[in-house]
C-alpha cells in the first residue's frame, strides 16, 4: 500500500483567504480542544526552503514526520481567576491582554484568528525546545488547529500550514523557512517544493511501508545536548545565500535524487546514508554555526565505526544527530557514542490531528 495523500499545491494567498468569517463562530465554544502535532526529521534540501533561496529558484525538502510530538489544548479560562489569560508552556504567563502575552506565536495567532480573552493555552512536547526537529512550528500549527477547532471551523492541512509560515515569518520575521510547517501539517514522507512568491507542492512519496519500516529500522538518533535557536544559524545562513548559491542548488539536486531512488520502493541504507552524508557536508558549508568541534568529533566516531552517513537536524549548532545504520553495526555505533542519549523514534503518516474535543 502506498503512503501518502494526493499531490497539492497551496499558495500564501490562496490559504489565507480561506480562512472564514464563519457562522460557525456564534456557537457556543467546546469546552476544550487538545490537537497533536508531530515534529519531523528532515532528510535533504534544508535552507532551499527560505525565501531567499525559492524565490530566485525552485527549493526542494525531503521530510518524514516522526512519532514525537507536540500537544496543544486551549479552553475558555474560567472567570473566577483573576487574570483572563493563562499561557502554560516551559514558563507561565498571566496576562490580561492579547498585546501583553510573552509567547510571539501565541500572542500572533491568536490575533490572527481573533480569539478574545478569557482563554486558556497549555502546551507540552515530547522533545526538549530548540532541538532541531520543527518543535516551533509543530506548536504553531498544533495552535491553530486547535484554535480553529475552538471557532468551530473546519480547516486544512494546506490553511494550516500557510497560516503558521504568514505567522512565523512574515509577522515575526523569523529567519527560517516552510519545511517545517508543512511537514507538521501534513505527516507523512513528503517531497515539499517551494516557487518565487511562497508556492508550495507537496508530493507525498509512494513508498511502501515496508520500505519506509526498514528505513527507521536503520535510523539512529543521538541527542548533543544543546539546544539553539534556528534563527542564530538561519541569520547568517541568509546573508550567505548569494555566494552559496551553487552549494544549495547541490544540495536541492542530492533531495531530487533521493526522491528517484525511493520512486524504486527499495531504500538501499547504503545509498541513502551516502546521500545524507553528501548533503551534511554541503550544509556544513553554509555558514559557520552549522556545526562545531564537538559535533564533528561525534560524527566522525560514528562514521568510523559503521555509520553509512548522517547529518545534524535543524539549523545546526545543536539538536540531534541522525545516522543510517546497518543493523549489524548498530551496537558499534551506539558504543563510539557512548556520551550521546541514543533515541528511538518511529514514522508518522498523519500531521496535526484534534485527538480531543469536550
Amino acid at each position: 500500500m502506498a503512503l501518502g495523500t494526493d499531490l497539492g499545491l497551496v499558495t500564501p494567498s490562496r490559504a489565507r483567504a480561506r480562512r472564514p468569517k464563519s457562522p460557525a463562530i456564534a456557537q457556543r465554544p467546546p469546552a476544550m480542544v487538545m490537537t497533536r502535532t508531530p515534529m519531523r526529521i528532515s532528510f535533504a534540501g534544508g535552507g532551499t526552503d527560505l525565501p531567499d533561496f525559492y524565490n530566485r529558484e525552485t527549493g526542494a525538502v525531503l521530510s518524514a514526520a516522526v512519532d514525537k510530538y507536540v500537544y496543544v489544548s486551549v479552553k475558555r479560562h474560567s472567570e473566577l481567576f483573576n487574570e483572563p489569560i493563562r499561557i502554560n508552556y516551559s514558563q507561565t504567563e498571566q496576562a490580561n491582554t492579547i498585546d501583553e502575552i510573552e509567547n510571539n506565536i501565541a500572542r500572533e495567532c491568536l490575533r490572527l484568528l481573533e480569539i478574545d480573552p478569557p482563554i486558556y493555552i497549555s502546551t507540552v512536547g515530547d522533545m526538549p525546545a530548540s532541538s532541531g526537529m520543527g518543535g516551533s512550528s509543530a506548536f504553531a500549527v498544533g495552535l491553530l488547529n486547535a484554535l480553529h477547532a475552538f471557532r468551530r471551523e473546519r480547516v486544512t492541512a494546506g490553511q494550516l500550514a500557510e497560516e503558521a509560515c504568514h505567522v512565523e515569518m512574515e509577522i515575526l520575521k523569523e529567519p527560517i523557512g516552510k519545511q517545517d510547517q508543512y511537514a507538521a501539517a501534513f505527516g507523512g514522507l513528503n517531497m515539499f517544493r517551494f516557487e518565487a512568491g511562497g508556492a508550495v507542492t507537496v508530493e507525498p512519496q509512494r513508498v511502501s511501508h515496508a520500505a519506509v519500516a526498514g528505513l527507521f529500522r536503520n535510523l539512529m538518533m543521538f541527542w548533543t545536548g544543546h539546544q539553539r535557536p534556528a534563527s542564530s544559524v538561519l541569520t547568517e545562513q541568509k546573508a550567505n545565500t548569494s555566494s552559496k548559491l551553487d552549494v544549495l542548488r547541490r544540495m536541492r539536486d542530492d533531495t531530487f535524487a533521493l526522491q528517484e531512488h525511493m520512486a524504486r520502493d527499495s531504500i538501499n541504507p547504503v545509498h541513502f546514508g551516502r546521500a545524507l552524508h553528501r548533503n551534511w557536508e554541503l550544509k556544513r558549508s553554509l555558514a559557520s554555526g552549522v556545526s562545531n568541534t564537538m559535533i564533528d568529533t561525534w560524527y566522525d566516531r560514528a562514521m568510523a565505526a559503521g555509520a553509512e552517513g548522517g547529518k545534524l537536524c535543524g539549523a545546526g549548532g545543536g539538536g540531534f544527530l541522525m545516522f543510517i545504520v546497518r543493523p549489524e553495526n548498530r551496537r558499534r555505533v551506539a558504543e563510539a557514542l557512548f556520551d550521546m542519549r541514543h533515541v528511538t523514534l518511529d514514522y508518522e503518516v498523519h500531521g496535526s490531528s484534534i485527538v480531543s474535543t469536550v
